[in-house]
């Protein structure tokens, strides 16, 4: 298959199919009615979530569940310069909201001993809000830790010094 570069494609095509996809859109959102018998079809338009359209929402629904959850170890303000642990964590959340996977996907460099910490918070607060999807969601989260093991979670941190 031969590859299609800008100048291989006829000048108006694209401008074309644009102006008939929202001459559709326009029709069929004025609230035209279809002619007597007939009915629109429904499948002109597929609305396609990728996994970061997906992951992006569900990331601060998990935030603030963890805050919620742990309001008593959650770092109030901003956070120091030198921070005693920075981790981040994948999760997989099933279509029931139960953490069904927990994986380090960067450790700290030398704290080593807040990685089951951190995963052991995760499996607490089990379950989370269903995700509303079928399949559940997978995000994953930056865990700033303090020296007290007092954190923020990148999503809703307030800053650092």
């Amino acid at each position: 298959m031969a590859a299609i570069s800008k100048g291989s494609v006829r000048r108006g095509t694209s401008k074309l199919a644009a102006g008939v996809a929202l001459a559709c859109l326009a029709t069929m959102s004025a609230g035209a009615a279809a002619p007597a018998g007939e009915a629109f079809p429904t499948d002109l338009v597929t609305i396609r979530t990728t996994p970061a359209a997906i992951e992006q929402p569900y990331r601060a629904i998990g935030a603030r569940h963890l805050y919620d959850t742990f309001g008593q170890r959650i770092f109030k303000g901003r956070l120091p310069p030198l921070l005693y642990a920075i981790a981040i964590v994948d999760t997989d959340i099933d279509e029931e909201g139960r953490v069904v996977n927990a994986t380090v996907t960067r450790e700290p460099a030398a704290a080593k001993e807040v990685m089951p910490w951190i995963l052991g918070l995760i499996r607490q607060a089990s379950p989370f809000p269903k995700p509303g999807m079928a399949g559940g969601a997978h995000y994953h989260e930056i865990w700033l830790v303090d020296r007290s093991y007092m954190f923020q979670l990148d999503t809703l941190t307030e800053g650092q010094e």
